[in-house]
């Protein structure tokens, strides 16, 4: 049975797929080329994802959560405690 994740990554796929295959790249310095292979990248997944405006009107990531932040904390610490040995 395939998941939510793995058609969205699945449909992800064939849309950048098709999205380079129609792409002019004659003529492109690496630049250019790096620009539109990140346009396809950030539009497509935009489509796929379906991303949303942030519902908070300040530059804060609006998916943060206690989870994700108590994720951080322990990262950072398990840092700090590597780099003192």
């Amino acid at each position: 049975m395939e998941t939510q994740g793995e058609k969205t990554r699945e449909e992800h796929q064939s849309m950048v797929k098709d999205k380079v295959v129609e792409a002019e790249w004659k003529y492109l310095d690496v630049n250019e080329h790096w620009q539109q292979m990140k346009n396809i990248m950030m539009e497509t997944a935009q489509v796929t994802c379906e991303l949303l405006e942030s519902p908070c009107s300040h530059k804060e990531t609006w998916w943060w959560n206690e989870g994700v932040a108590e994720a951080v904390k322990e990262k950072k610490n398990k840092k700090v405690v590597l780099l003192q040995r």
